[in-house]
């Protein structure tokens, strides 16, 4: 059994290994096209500097030294609302170690022509060779300098962790952690159809501490069921490979390389289904803080309650299905159902997603009503909820979780010009670069658009966050904002930092309930919030 400290520095080398999975490829770009050694000659450059120099897309080329700076290897200045990057006591030393990262990129390049959950045996022969190096620490001195063994480790947990990350997701979403065989010794002919393939698997994280080797028999050890039990976390970072994949071709070639070819609903930078399984596990802590919320509403006063709720980005009805067994065996409202029927909407602007809702709470003999609907257009929403069914978005309380962010980007209006945007975050759309300013701008344009149909009950919205990179960097193994920030810069969406977030909500006339909000972790690190948003 684990004791408190343990855990803790696993989950430190957990939250390392899914930084190595960003930034790997960014590293590796920068590296090979000779970005690091100009930043080395020069000392400090602007990213219109750095774009012009080497012809590349200034808005994702930010994003990228923004994940250099959030690990501690750059240091960041904004002048005169342009992102300024300068080398640190650090960025030598990484820099030189940024090689170690060759390998794991070729495979990642390599293995795209494969099946994505399977181990198939070209692309594992690869991997089985830097499993060899990497147990040999790819025949890297280790220096007794304590600095520059802190560099030399944490870039070896980035390897570490494009060597398990992936790996631990296929097995997770295959079954492998099934109780079945994390309470028992299990061979590995009993799960795999390539066993040798997979003992290779089973003895690297056997060398990792994760198992127990017995004759030809695996056991989990205490180690390796804690990582066993978080492989979602590695979900959402690795089901972003699609895109890391095309790091030079944002970086400095077509900046739609991700949209070419791509059809209506058929998603070419982000493998969705990993995706939804990977944020499965974290989105549960979140739903319990709203379901605090629902219970608070919904005991109110009858006439003092919303008649339904919309869940905007309503994916395969999961929410929406809790929500309602919260208010039916929770609240005073479950008690009145037959005399007020509670109104149910789901809304997505993916076609799929509408039919998996509707089916899921068919089955589950839920009445609602699904609908397409998108989050930057709640005017169209609002006309269609009423001309087709006689319901006013305004009378429904409003939910939706890690959405706004994913919003369509336009460009903001004049009147926003200056808000009291403070972030730091790196932000693109079609790989041209857009101050926080406008970032801002946009937000509270956004929530403007919402404020009439919200300002009666309120929108409950939980929220993605970033943080400085200085703050990221002071802090690694205790955040995955370096991740966030690429995984989120590179696909064009906008996560700013929480006070941020309020300043928006508040400049576009609505209110956060301070009472209710809550942000994880709690702290000044925080990338994930909890906020019902009410008019004044």
């Amino acid at each position: 059994m684990l004791n408190n400290q343990e855990k803790s520095t696993l989950r430190e080398r957990l939250f390392r290994h899914i930084d190595g999975i960003a930034v790997a490829p960014v590293a590796n770009a920068l590296h090979t096209t000779g970005i690091t050694q100009v930043l080395l000659d020069e000392k400090k450059l602007s990213i219109a500097n750095i774009a012009e120099r080497f012809h590349g897309n200034e808005g994702y080329l930010n994003v990228a030294l923004h994940v250099l700076a959030s690990q501690g290897w750059l240091d960041l200045d904004i002048e005169n609302d342009v992102p300024v990057y300068s080398i640190n006591e650090k960025s030598k030393i990484a820099f030189d170690h940024f090689y170690l990262y060759d390998d794991i990129i070729e495979l990642m390049q390599f293995s795209e022509n494969y099946h994505p959950r399977k181990f198939e045996s070209e692309p594992f022969k690869e991997l089985s060779k830097i499993f060899n190096k990497y147990k040999k620490n790819y025949d890297l001195q280790l220096s007794s300098d304590p600095f520059t063994s802190e560099i030399q480790h944490q870039i070896l947990a980035h390897i570490e962790g494009n060597i398990v990350g992936p790996s631990v997701v296929h097995l997770g979403m295959s079954g492998m952690f099934h109780k079945y065989f994390m309470e028992t010794r299990f061979k590995p002919e009993e799960f795999h159809k390539h066993p040798e393939s997979f003992t290779t698997l089973l003895d690297f994280f056997t060398f990792l501490g994760w198992f127990n080797k017995k004759k030809d028999s695996y056991e989990f050890t205490d180690k390796g069921l804690f990582f066993a039990r978080r492989a979602s976390a590695y979900g959402v970072t690795v089901s972003y490979i699609p895109t890391f994949r095309k790091m030079n071709d944002l970086l400095f070639g077509d900046p739609n390389i991700l949209r070419i070819n791509q059809t209506e609903g058929d998603e070419i930078h982000v493998d969705r289904a990993m995706n939804v399984w990977g944020s499965g596990g974290a989105h549960s802590t979140y739903f319990k803080v709203i379901d605090d919320v629902i219970i608070n509403i919904f005991n109110r006063d009858i006439e003092s309650q919303p008649k339904g709720i919309l869940d905007m980005g309503c994916g395969n009805g999961a929410l929406l299905q809790h929500l309602y067994e919260v208010i039916e065996s929770q609240t005073l409202r479950g008690k009145m159902l037959e005399e007020y029927p509670l109104f149910l909407i789901g809304a997505d602007f993916n076609e799929a997603a509408i039919k998996v809702t509707r089916a899921n709470l068919i089955s589950a003999d839920i009445w609602a009503k699904v609908i397409k609907g998108d989050v930057s257009d709640p005017a169209t929403l609002a006309q269609h909820l009423l001309e087709d069914y006689g319901i006013i978005l305004a009378d429904l309380l409003n939910v939706r979780s890690f959405l706004d962010h994913n919003r369509i980007w336009e460009y903001a209006e004049e009147k926003h010009k200056s808000t009291n945007a403070k972030n730091t975050g790196a932000f693109a759309s079609r790989g041209l670069r857009l101050t926080p300013s406008l970032v801002q701008q946009n937000l509270t344009e956004h929530f403007e658009k919402w404020a009439p149909h919200v300002n009666k009950f309120g929108l409950l919205v939980i929220e993605l966050h970033t943080i400085s990179p200085q703050l990221c960097s002071q802090n690694l193994g205790k955040t995955m904002a370096t991740a966030y920030d690429a995984t989120h810069g590179f696909t064009d969406q906008y996560i700013v930092d929480i006070e941020s977030f309020h300043n928006a909500a508040l400049d576009s006339g609505l209110k956060v309930d301070r009472i209710l909000f809550r942000k994880f972790p709690d702290s000044d690190i925080a990338t994930v919030s909890v906020n019902l948003l009410k008019g004044f």
